[in-house]
């Protein structure tokens, strides 16, 4: 399975991250032990699998 490391700025915000939702400038990440993060006014700029990076920009 592969799992990301979510990038924000630059910097890993987050990790282990296998579900990514966009709902309205809200980006739901989920992680393999099931844990659930809210990332507001952002969006998705970048879904990198073979470096395993789910990137994420402010809006």
């Amino acid at each position: 399975m592969c799992e990301f490391n979510v990038i924000l700025d630059g910097e890993k915000i987050y990790q282990d991250v296998i579900y990514a939702k966009d709902e309205k400038n809200t980006i739901t990440v989920k992680t393999i032990l099931g844990e659930s993060k809210k990332f507001d006014n952002c969006k998705i700029v970048e879904v990198d699998v073979n470096n395993a990076k789910l990137v994420l920009e402010k809006l």
